[in-house]
C-alpha cells in the first residue's frame, strides 16, 4: 500500500514545484517592468510617498502612475520636472504640507482631475495657477488661510467639487463662482468667517449641495440662494442665525434637505419657508425656537422628516401642523412643552414616530381625552422623562398600530385597568418607576405584562401600601392588592359653569379627599394652561369616614377657591382644579366661563332730511359680547314699504342700511336695535322725505249760483308741508265776512257769491324746495233758485231751459201737495216735538271721531265730514242744511221768509231736491228721478265725483254744534282726500261768522239700521273711544262744542245688506230753510218749518228715509216707532 502510494507522491511534489516556479517567475516580470522608488510604496496605480517628513519628493517618479500621494511631508514647492514622465496622472494629494500657493504640476496637468491642497500655507486662489488644470474636477482647498474669494479667483474649469472648508474667508466678491456655473455641483463652505452672504451670490444652476456651517452669519436676507435652482441640500448648522427674512429661501424649488440645527431661530413661519414646496426634511434642533406659527408648513407640506428637538416650545397648538400630512417622523423632544391642545395632530395622517422625550405633558397624558387618538398610523411613540405619573384608558385611545412604547424615567403611580388593551399591535413597552400605588386597581398589571412577553422591557415597584414598599409588583400575591384606603385625592365638589357680566366678580369652588397625610398642592388650570399668578384661597379640615372591619379613617377635605376679579372677555374659557399630593393628582371637571357685556353703539343713526327719488343713508353699529345683532324697525314695526317695493339694501359688513329712490311712505321714524344675550339697547331716527309742492288734484273750474256757497279746492302736495296764498285776478285776495279758509287754506270758502266774486282766482303753493302755482275760475250765475243749484253743481250749461221747465213742474206739485198735507204735517211735528224734548239732552262733552286731524288753519280745519243739518234748540221745524256741491258748499236758495220755495207733495221734487246734498249730479235729470237708479251698481255713471262715505252735517243755529249722522268708525279713509274725482273734500268742517246765529228745533234724524256705506262690518257699532272736553276748540263750529247723544242700536235691526253698499242716503227734511238774519224771525221761521214738515211727512210713501242715526238716544227710538 505505502509502496504503490510513493509514486503518485512524487508526481504531486513536482507539480507544485513547478507551480511555485511560474509564480515566481511572473512577479519577477511585474517589479521587473513597475519598480517602486524608495522609500514610497506602491499598490496598484496609487504611488504613496505620504508621511516622509521631506521637503522633496523621490525622482524618476514611475510614470504608469495614476494617483500619487504626497500628504503629511514638509514640501513648499514642487520640481515640475518631476511630473514629465507622468502621463497618466490624475490624482494627486498635497495636503498637510507647508505650500503657500497652488504648486506648478508639470506640463501634464492638464490630466488631473483630483487636486488635493488641504491643510497648506494657502493665502490666496490664483486664476494663473489654476489655469492648467483643465480637466480638475475636485478641488480641495480646506484648512488653508485663505481670507476672501475673489471675481478672477477661479477660471473656467470643469470643477465638480469645490471643498474651502476651514479658512479664513469672510468676504465673497459678485461673480467669485461664475467661471465655475456650469458645473459646480458641490461647495463646502464651512468653518469660515462670513458674517453676510450676498443676494443672488451663487449663480449655480447645477449645484446639489451647500454647506455654509460653522460660519457667522446673524442673518439670511431675501432671495440670498436665488439661483441654486438644483440645490438639493443646504446646510447652515450653527451659524448663530436670528433672523430668516421672507423668502430667505425662496428660488430653491428643488430642495430636499435643509439643516438649520444650533442657531438662534425663534420661531417657525411661512415667510422664510416660502417656495420650499419639494423639501423632505427640515431639522431646526437646538435653536430658540417658542412659537409655530399658524400657516407655517403652507409651502412645505412634502415634509416627511421634522427635528424641532431641544427649543423652547411650550405648547403645541392646533395649528401648530397643520398640512404636515405626509409626514413620518416627529422630533419634538427636550422641549418645554406642557400644552397640547386638542387636535394638534389631527392633520398627521402619515406619522409613524413621534418624539415628545423630556417634556412636561405630564397633564396631558393624565387627563386629555385621546390627545394622540388621530395618529392612526403611529407605530413608534417616545414619552421617557415627561413627569407622568398616572396612565389612563383615554391616554393612548386611537393608538390601534403603536408597536413601541417608552415611558421610561417617569415616577408613574397608578396605571388604570386596562389602559394598554386597545394596542393590539405593542411590541415594546419601556417602563420603570418605583412609585406605584399597589392597590386592588393595580392587581391586573403583573398579569398583563407576563401574558405580553413585557417582562425584559419593565422594572416596576410598590411605594405604598408600606407593607409592599419596594416589592416588585411581579413579587406580589394577587390577594395583597387591596383597597383598605385613598391616599390618591378624590375630587368631592366640582366648579360650575357660569356667565357673568363683565368687570365683575367670579369664584369657582373645588373640593377634594384623601386619607393620607402628604402635604397637598393645589392648582387651577384655564384651557388646560395652568393660572400661575391665579387669587387661590384653600381651606382643610379633619372629617371621620367609616372603615373596614369597624374601624373609622380620617380623611382630610381640602377645599380650592378661585376668585377671578373684575372679569374681561379674556377671562372667558374652561376652567378646571388639579388637587395633587405623591400619591398622583386628581383633575375635576372643566367649567365653562362666559363673560358678556351690554350692546354700546359706535354709531347711531342720525335724523335726515333728503329729497325724493334720493338715496337714504342710516348707519348703525354697537358693540358688546357677545357680538350684537343690528335689526332695523320703522315706527314700531317691520312693515317697511321700500322693503315690499326692493328699494331697501342693508349692509351687514358696513354696518349701513340703504333706502334707494325714497318715497313719501318712507317717511317715518327708524329704529335701530343691537341686542346680544346680555340685553338689547336701541337708536331712532326720524326720516323726512322733502318733495317740491305739486297738485295732488287738477284744479277745477267752478259755477254756482248768485247767493249760493263756493268752495274753491286747492289741494296741495309736498314735504314739508307747502303754504298756501290764494289771490284774485292776479291781485291779493280781498278777504271780507263771505270769505272763509279751511284745511290749511286748501279751500277757499265763499258765502252767498256774488256776481262780483267771479273771476279768476290763483292758488299759490311753496315750501322750501319751490312754488307752483294754479288758476280757478269762479263763474256767479243771477237769479238763483232752489232747482238751479243742482244744475250749477253739474256744471251742465247746456241743460239751462231743461231745468227750468222741470222747476216750474215741481213747484206746482209741491204746492199742490202742500195744500193738502198742512193738518198732517202739524198733527205729526207735534208729537215728533215731543219725542223729542224727552230724549234729547245737551252736554259739554263732545264725542269726536279719533282721525281728526291735528292741525289747524287760520280760517277752518279738517274735520269729519262737511254735509248735515243745524238743529235747534228752539223746537220748531226750521233747519239749515248744508249739502255739498260740486263747487264745495253752498245754501239752498230761500225766500224773504227764509224757506226754500220747493213744493212737497211730489217724490219727483224730493228726489231731485236731495241729489245736492251727497252727490256732484253731472247726467240727465232723468235718470235721477227714476227710484231704480238712486242705487245703482256702478255710482260714476250718474254721479262723478260722489264720495262713497258722504254724510249730513247738522248744525245747530242755537248751540253751534256740529254733528255727524254717521260715526267715523265706519270710514277707516280717514280725512284725507283720497278719491281723485271727489271734488268736494271729504273732510272739511266750516268755520261761518260769528255774527250769525240760527234758531229752531233739534233735527229729528231718520231712524234706521246704518248702512254698509259706513265701512267695514267688522266694525259694525264699535263705540268711539276718543273723548274731547267742552273746553277745547271744535273746528268748524259757532263757538261751541258739538254735542252727540249717547249710541246704540235700534232694536230689532242688523246691518243692512251689502246690495246696498252704493246706495245714496236721503233725508227727511230736504226742504229746511236757511236762516241768518236775525234771532226776531225765529218764530215765523218756525211756522213756515211746520208747515214744510207736515207736507214732508204727508207724501213720506214716496220718500226715501235717511237710515237710523246710530247717535239717538233709546227713549227717541221708542217715540219715533210709536208716532
Amino acid at each position: 500500500m505505502s509502496a504503490s502510494m510513493q509514486p503518485l507522491n512524487a508526481a504531486m511534489y513536482a507539480v507544485v514545484f513547478l507551480l511555485f516556479s511560474r509564480i515566481e517567475l511572473i512577479l519577477g516580470y511585474n517589479e521587473n517592468t513597475r519598480t517602486c522608488p524608495s522609500p514610497c510604496t506602491c499598490f496598484g496605480d496609487l504611488l504613496d510617498c505620504s508621511r516622509l517628513k521631506r521637503r522633496g519628493i523621490p525622482e524618476n517618479l514611475p510614470e504608469w502612475t495614476v494617483q500619487l500621494d504626497l500628504s503629511h511631508n514638509k514640501l513648499q514647492s514642487l520640481d515640475s520636472t518631476v511630473f514629465r514622465k507622468l502621463r497618466h496622472l490624475s490624482e494627486i494629494k498635497l495636503n498637510n504640507n507647508e505650500f503657500e500657493t497652488v504648486p506648478d504640476l508639470g506640463p501634464h496637468a492638464a490630466n488631473i482631475t483630483t487636486l488635493i491642497l488641504a491643510n497648506n500655507r494657502i493665502t490666496q486662489i490664483s486664476l494663473e495657477q489654476l489655469r492648467p488644470l483643465q480637466r480638475l474636477e475636485t478641488l480641495d482647498l480646506s484648512n488653508n488661510s485663505i481670507v476672501d474669494i475673489k471675481a478672477d479667483s477661479f477660471p473656467a474649469l470643469p470643477l465638480k467639487n469645490l471643498i474651502m472648508n476651514n479658512n479664513r474667508i469672510s468676504t465673497l466678491e459678485t461673480g467669485c463662482f461664475v467661471n465655475l456655473s456650469s458645473t459646480l455641483q458641490i461647495l463646502r463652505l464651512n468653518r469660515n468667517r462670513l458674517s453676510t452672504i450676498p443676494a443672488k451670490i451663487f449663480q449655480l444652476p447645477n449645484l446639489q449641495h451647500l454647506e455654509l456651517n460653522r460660519n457667522r452669519v446673524r442673518r439670511v436676507e431675501g432671495l440670498t440662494f436665488h439661483g441654486l435652482h438644483a440645490l438639493r441640500s443646504l446646510k447652515i448648522q450653527r451659524n448663530g442665525i436670528s433672523r430668516l427674512m421672507d423668502g430667505a429661501f425662496w428660488g430653491l424649488s428643488n430642495m430636499e434637505v435643509l439643516q438649520l440645527d444650533y442657531n438662534n431661530l425663534t420661531e417657525v413661519s411661512k415667510g422664510w419657508l416660502y417656495g420650499l414646496l419639494t423639501l423632505q426634511q427640515l431639522h431646526l434642533g437646538h435653536n430658540a425656537i417658542s412659537r409655530i406659527r399658524p400657516d407655517a408648513w403652507e409651502f412645505c407640506q412634502k415634509l416627511s422628516e421634522l427635528d424641532i428637538s431641544s427649543n423652547h416650545l411650550t405648547r403645541l397648538e392646533e395649528s401648530s401642523f397643520v398640512g404636515l400630512s405626509l409626514l413620518d417622523e416627529l422630533h419634538i423632544g427636550d422641549n418645554r412643552v406642557s400644552f397640547i391642545a386638542d387636535g394638534a395632530f389631527r392633520g398627521l395622517s402619515h406619522l409613524q414616530m413621534l418624539d415628545l422625550q423630556n417634556n412636561e405633558i405630564s397633564w396631558t397624558i393624565e387627563d386629555m381625552n385621546g390627545p394622540f387618538s388621530a395618529l392612526d398610523k403611529l407605530r413608534k411613540l417616545f414619552l421617557q422623562g415627561n413627569q407622568i405619573r398616572s396612565v389612563t384608558k383615554k391616554s393612548f385611545s386611537g393608538l390601534d398600530t403603536l408597536e413601541h412604547l417608552d415611558l421610561s424615567n417617569n415616577a408613574i403611580m397608578s396605571v388604570q385597568g386596562n389602559a394598554f388593551v386597545q394596542m393590539k399591535k405593542l411590541e415594546e413597552l419601556h417602563l420603570n418607576t418605583s412609585s406605584l400605588l399597589c392597590d386592588c386597581q393595580l392587581k391586573w398589571f403583573p398579569l398583563w405584562v407576563a401574558e405580553q412577553a413585557f417582562l425584559p422591557y419593565v422594572n416596576a415597584s410598590c411605594a405604598h401600601p408600606l407593607m409592599l414598599k419596594g416589592k416588585s409588583v411581579f413579587t406580589v400575591r394577587q390577594e395583597d392588592f387591596v383597597c383598605d384606603d385613598f391616599p390618591k385625592p378624590q375630587i368631592t365638589v366640582q366648579p360650575e359653569t357660569q356667565s357673568a357680566i363683565k368687570s365683575t366678580n367670579v369664584t369657582f369652588v373645588c373640593s377634594a379627599a384623601s386619607s393620607s397625610d402628604s402635604p397637598m398642592t393645589f392648582a387651577w388650570k384655564k384651557d388646560n394652561e395652568v393660572l400661575n399668578d391665579a387669587e387661590i384661597y384653600n381651606q382643610a379640615h379633619l372629617r371621620a369616614q367609616g372603615g373596614g372591619q369597624g374601624r373609622e379613617t380620617e380623611v382630610t377635605e381640602y377645599t380650592t377657591t378661585l376668585q377671578l376679579r373684575s372679569v374681561e372677555f379674556t377671562s372667558e374659557g374652561k376652567y378646571q382644579c388639579v388637587i395633587s399630593n405623591h400619591f398622583g393628582s386628581s383633575y375635576s371637571t372643566k367649567a365653562k366661563l362666559t363673560v358678556n357685556m351690554l350692546p354700546s353703539f359706535t354709531k347711531m343713526p342720525m335724523d335726515l332730511s333728503i329729497r325724493a327719488g334720493a338715496t337714504a343713508r342710516l348707519e348703525c353699529a354697537a358693540v358688546g359680547h357677545p357680538s350684537p345683532q343690528i335689526a332695523w324697525q320703522k315706527d314700531g314695526g317691520t312693515d317697511f314699504p321700500a322693503a315690499r317695493e326692493r328699494r331697501m339694501h342693508v349692509m351687514p359688513e358696513d354696518d349701513v342700511f340703504f333706502i334707494v329712490d325714497v318715497k313719501t311712505e318712507d317717511i317715518g321714524l327708524y329704529s335701530c336695535t343691537a341686542q346680544n344675550t346680555a340685553g338689547a339697547i336701541s337708536a331712532n331716527a326720524t326720516l323726512t322725505v322733502l318733495e317740491t309742492p305739486s297738485f295732488l288734484r287738477p284744479l277745477m273750474d267752478r259755477t254756482v249760483a248768485k247767493g249760493e256757497t263756493a268752495v274753491l279746492q286747492c289741494i296741495a302736495g309736498g314735504s314739508p308741508s307747502p303754504r298756501l296764498n290764494w289771490t284774485k285776478d292776479d291781485s291779493p285776495l280781498v278777504v271780507t265776512e263771505r270769505h272763509f279758509f279751511a284745511a290749511g287754506n286748501q279751500l277757499l270758502i265763499i258765502v252767498d257769491a256774488a256776481e262780483g266774486d267771479a273771476g279768476k282766482y290763483t292758488c299759490e303753493m311753496s315750501n322750501t324746495l319751490g312754488t307752483q302755482r294754479g288758476n280757478v275760475r269762479l263763474a256767479v250765475l243771477p237769479n238763483p233758485n232752489c232747482d238751479f243749484g243742482v244744475g250749477a253743481s253739474g256744471g251742465v250749461d247746456s241743460d239751462e231751459d231743461g231745468w227750468t221747465t222741470v222747476g216750474i213742474v215741481i213747484i206746482a206739485v209741491v204746492c199742490c201737495v202742500v195744500g193738502t198735507s198742512l193738518v198732517w204735517v202739524v198733527i205729526i211735528y207735534h208729537t215728533r216735538r215731543r219725542n223729542e224734548d224727552c230724549s234729547v239732552t245737551n252736554t259739554d262733552e263732545t264725542n269726536l271721531p279719533a282721525d281728526i286731524p291735528s292741525y289747524l288753519s287760520s280760517q277752518g280745519t279738517l274735520a269729519d265730514r262737511q254735509d248735515g243739518y243745524v238743529p235747534s234748540e228752539s223746537g220748531s221745524g226750521n233747519h239749515q242744511f248744508m249739502a255739498s256741491s260740486m263747487s264745495g258748499f253752498y245754501m239752498q236758495p230761500k225766500d224773504m221768509n227764509g224757506l226754500c220755495q220747493l213744493d212737497t207733495g211730489s217724490e219727483v221734487d224730493m228726489e231731485a231736491a236731495i241729489d245736492p246734498l251727497l252727490c256732484h249730479y253731472q247726467g240727465p235729470i232723468s235718470s235721477l228721478l227714476r227710484r231704480g237708479n238712486m242705487y245703482t251698481g256702478e255710482p260714476s255713471e250718474a254721479f262723478t265725483g260722489c264720495a262713497m262715505d258722504q254724510r249730513p252735517i247738522c248744525i245747530d243755529s242755537y248751540s253751534g254744534s256740529l254733528t255727524s249722522s254717521k260715526r267715523r268708525d265706519y270710514y277707516p279713509c280717514g280725512g284725507a282726500l283720497q278719491d281723485p274725482f271727489d271734488h268736494g273734500s271729504p273732510s272739511v268742517l266750516m268755520q261761518m261768522p260769528n255774527s250769525s246765529s240760527f234758531h229752531g228745533p233739534p233735527h229729528l234724524q231718520g231712524e234706521g239700521p246704518p248702512s254698509m256705506d259706513e265701512g267695514d262690518g267688522s266694525e259694525y257699532g264699535r263705540p268711539r273711544e276718543t273723548r274731547l272736553s267742552s273746553s277745547n276748540t271744535f273746528m268748524g263750529t259757532f263757538g261751541k262744542a258739538p254735542w252727540r247723544p249717547q249710541q246704540e242700536f235700534y232694536p230689532g235691526f242688523g246691518p243692512p245688506p251689502l246690495a246696498l253698499h252704493n246706495s245714496m242716503m236721503l233725508h227727511e227734511n230736504p226742504y229746511a230753510a236757511l236762516d241768518t238774519d236775525s234771532e226776531h224771525e225765529e218764530d215765523k221761521n218756525s211756522v213756515q218749518s211746520k208747515n214744510s214738515k207736515s207736507e214732508s211727512e204727508k207724501s213720506g210713501n214716496n220718500i226715501y228715509e235717511q237710515p237710523y242715526d246710530l247717535n239717538r238716544t233709546a227713549t227717541s227710538q221708542q217715540g219715533r216707532a210709536s208716532t
